[in-house]
């Protein structure tokens, strides 16, 4: 076993392994490594733990030091030098008239060396353009060509799921996807839906590949002879998730059906003729799944739960107020909202103490006699009819007798 350290350079979604040489560094602390290609700065993915002999490429680079004030610094300048050599480059590439897109620029972190990357359809001769950089900048230029997939690596983005690109948060390194993987999972072959932001096809279609492989090895294929409980017929559909076919029966051939895998016997699995296949005389049995509960029907609770506690404060309501009858001294029940009578509550409920924390801090809403409430809105009934019949009695007003004309209508 071997102590490393995981560290990740700007702009790359692979980690590298470093030997620490005894110092403690945990996760996001900035350190300067020696690499290949020199002394770089990088952030740490993850701190010190050992992993097996084989998986460390020999030999293991070592960590030169921690990041100090000055190193952030130098990597600082470094990230404002690389904005002032990509518009520098952009401008001599314009002036020589040559064919290819800047993609980005990267200084090394001792300042000796700047790198392009650039994308271009063809080869392109940048001979003089690296001449007319080297006077300007005095480091060594260094020209990439790159393809559409780093590109879009470098520059990230947001895919079409609304999440930010694969590439630029942990793929390694690209995997090789084919247009058959499509196929397989019955996805639309139009290229706007199954291609990336770099216009080549979707890392993603690899990841659920298994899966599909799998489930189309139990599934029969398009227009095999199968057998079901309603007779034999031809599939003419298949959904390799939820593991159903359409099938085309020779009794009503213009109304498929679906059918689960296990209701179907394959009698030919693809294309051929029928000839020479024998259909067995016991059709396969249909599977039966519970149907789920109606939505009116009541609920049942399992026996593993612990029954629901309502407080008494929300359960017991108030008893409503009755009023006595002048005419024969009898009590009537109160009239609620609609007209429908309340009920007081039994008497065996009312007088179970109430022994819940909030009954003190509820409320009760006196509630309002029936008498009180009509004698109300007789009251303003009256008051109503009386400023209608001051209106018609005051001329001022627009009141007194008037007579009313109909209008004639005009001869045509």
């Amino acid at each position: 076993m071997a102590e490393v350290i995981s560290v990740r350079f700007r702009g790359a979604s692979k980690n590298y392994y470093f030997d620490p040489r005894g110092l403690q560094v945990r996760p996001d602390d900035y350190v300067v490594v020696e690499t290949a290609q020199g002394i770089e700065y990088a952030k740490c993915a993850e701190g010190n733990h050992e992993v097996p002999d084989e998986a460390v490429v020999q030999p293991l680079r070592p960590v030169v030091r921690l990041a100090t004030e000055n190193d952030h610094k130098a990597a600082a300048y470094n990230r404002k030098r690389e904005k002032e050599a990509f518009g520098i480059c952009e401008q001599k590439i314009a002036a020589h008239g040559l064919e290819m897109k800047l993609v980005r620029v990267e200084c090394s972190f001792e300042g000796n060396k700047i790198v392009f990357f650039f994308t271009a359809d063809g080869r392109v001769d940048f001979r003089e353009l690296v001449k007319d950089l080297a006077s300007v900048f005095r480091a060594r230029i260094e020209l990439r060509q790159i393809g559409v997939r780093d590109e879009a690596k470098m520059l990230g983005g947001l895919g079409i799921c609304g999440r930010p690109l694969c590439c630029s948060q942990f793929l390694s390194e690209f995997i090789p996807v084919s247009i058959k993987m499509a196929k397989t999972q019955n996805l639309s072959l139009n290229p706007a839906k199954i291609s990336g932001t770099c216009g080549r096809l979707m890392c993603c279609l690899k990841y659920e590949q298994t899966a599909y492989e799998d489930a189309s090895k139990r599934m029969p294929k398009n227009e095999s002879f199968v057998d079901t409980p309603d007779g034999v017929g031809n599939v003419c559909a298949v959904n390799l998730l939820q593991e159903e076919v359409q099938v085309r029966l020779d009794s009503a051939p213009d109304s498929p059906k679906r059918y689960k895998s296990a209701e179907i016997r394959v009698l030919r699995n693809g294309k051929g003729s029928r000839e020479g296949i024998e259909i067995p005389a016991e059709r396969p049995a249909r599977v039966t799944f519970a149907e789920p509960a109606s939505p009116d029907a009541p609920r049942r609770r399992r026996p593993d739960m612990p029954p629901i506690q309502i407080s008494s404060a929300l359960s017991e309501a108030p008893a409503p107020e009755t009023e006595e009858n002048t005419d024969g001294g009898r009590h009537r029940r109160a009239k609620g909202r609609g007209g429908r009578p309340k009920t007081a509550a039994p008497p065996e409920r009312a007088a179970r103490p109430d022994k819940s924390p909030t009954a003190d801090r509820v409320e009760k809403i006196p509630v309002r006699s029936t008498s009180e409430t009509s004698a109300e809105k007789k009251a303003a009934a009256d008051r109503a009819a009386d400023q209608a019949a001051k209106l018609d009695k005051d001329p001022a007003k627009g009141g007194g007798n008037r007579r009313r004309f109909r209008r004639r209508p005009k001869n045509k």
